[in-house]
């Protein structure tokens, strides 16, 4: 891969991560209402799960899907069948307890509840196959998908990190059970509205 290609590739994960997306919403929202510790299988799920549907696709699972086209769509109408039920859960989690220690409730995502939605997720497959189609020199394989699937762990914990400690560092602005309640609502909304892209490309 060419320093180019690789500074390209970089500033296009750097967008695709940080910017907001159904793991980012769900982060937030977790971070709120369980802490950053809790949260931590659920940033290691994203940020391991993501890498490795780098790599799979890279070295040829992509394929798979090409040949068989009715395997996007299940998993895509699947995937938004999942993220109505996550914005579900989101609105109606209970807020932080003190005497609870928020152990009470559905709980956190776990780490391979969160690595199985990235197969899932219509902006990780965006991700996915921007970064394979348009910044994997073929020429390089299979170091390109190596590097790739490195970068991708990296600037992913970073990511996801930022966003679940700004989800924590809310915690005491956010007091108030009916204030908790209504950013619950509102992460919600947002992660059906991260469903847009997907009928839009229906």
């Amino acid at each position: 891969m060419s320093n180019s290609l690789l500074f390209a590739f970089v500033v296009f994960a750097v967008v695709m991560f940080f910017t907001p997306g159904p793991n980012n919403i769900m982060l937030l929202s977790s971070g709120l209402t369980y802490g950053f510790r809790r949260t931590v299988p659920h940033i290691a799920g994203i940020t391991v799960g993501f890498a490795f549907m780098v790599g799979a696709v890279g070295v040829g699972l992509g394929a798979v899907f090409l040949a068989y086209p009715v395997l996007q769509t299940i998993l895509k109408y699947g995937g938004v069948v999942y993220l109505i039920y996550l914005a579900a859960v989101i609105a109606l989690a209970e807020p932080p307890s003190a005497d609870k220690d928020d152990r009470g409730g559905r709980g956190p995502m776990t780490f391979w509840g969160a690595a199985m939605f990235q197969w899932i997720n219509a902006k990780g497959w965006v991700m996915v196959i921007g970064t394979i189609t348009a910044y994997a020199a073929i020429a390089a394989f299979p170091w390109n998908i190596a590097i790739q699937v490195g970068l991708s762990l990296i600037l992913g914990t970073v990511s996801c990190v930022v966003w679940a400690l700004f989800g924590t560092a809310l915690r005491p602005i956010l007091t108030s059970p009916r204030a908790i309640r209504a950013f619950n609502v509102v992460m919600a909304i947002l992660l059906l509205a991260s469903l847009y892209p997907v009928f839009m490309d229906a």
